[in-house]
């Protein structure tokens, strides 16, 4: 499945829309990971379960935007666009994908 943020591609033609496709994704994060992001605060540097726990969440909010692009009967999905939100005290990570399922030929 070709995903992208552009309306089009660039050696294809969009012959068919299916309609709007999105896949959300809700994440808690666990105690030691919100520890360690509390801890990295205070002293600086990154803080690399929050960053993995952002990585792996993007990935299945738009692995599971794809399934149902293909359930709708596309090949690929154009305009893509992913939003992240902190939800309850800030323990809750929601990641969507978003875009506009269609049908591409190759030129």
């Amino acid at each position: 499945m070709i995903c992208v943020t552009t309306p089009t591609l660039e050696n294809g033609e969009i012959v068919e829309y299916k309609g709007i496709v999105t896949g959300e994704v809700i994440n808690g994060i666990n105690f030691i990971k919100d520890f360690g992001a509390s801890f990295r605060n205070i002293v600086g540097g990154r803080s690399a379960g929050y960053e993995e726990e952002l990585i792996k969440s993007r990935m299945d909010a738009l692995a599971e935007m794809e399934m149902r692009a293909q359930q709708m009967g596309a090949n690929a999905v154009v305009g893509v666009d992913i939003d992240y939100e902190v939800l309850g005290q800030g323990n809750m990570l929601m990641v969507s994908a978003s875009g506009t399922a269609v049908v591409v030929r190759n030129k």
